[in-house]
């Protein structure tokens, strides 16, 4: 199933913006959450294609957040691509088995993470 909807969740509004910009003017239907809570809210209300995970926020960080999200049935089978400041090799392993599909390290190269949708889509 092609990638369309895609909730990007951060708690940088800068990055929000950034994001959905990026994703927008290609094609992708964004929404958008800066916390867990805010995500959680936004799957039940419309359930996304896909979702960009900030790692470092307040609350439930993204690791928490991911975990929940593909564990919970309703879920399952929505990718999550963790998009995070953190570079070290031992936080894509723990991102990984926390359920993401992939990862990848900000400042964002749009050609890789088009690239990275597109495999998942």
């Amino acid at each position: 199933m092609p990638i369309q909807k895609i909730l990007v969740v951060d708690d940088s509004k800068t990055e929000l913006h950034h994001l959905s910009d990026l994703l927008g003017k290609r094609g992708y239907t964004v929404r958008t959450a800066e916390n867990g809570d805010e995500a959680m809210r936004r799957l039940l209300e419309d359930k996304p294609d896909l979702i960009l995970m900030d790692v470092v926020m307040p609350g439930a960080n993204g690791f928490q957040l991911t975990r929940s999200i593909t564990r919970d049935p309703r879920f399952a089978d929505v990718p999550v691509i963790l998009c995070t400041s953190k570079n070290q090799e031992t936080d894509k392993v723990w991102g990984m088995r926390q359920g993401a599909r992939d990862y990848i390290v900000k400042p964002v190269s749009a050609d890789e993470l088009i690239a990275k949708i597109k495999v998942l889509g």
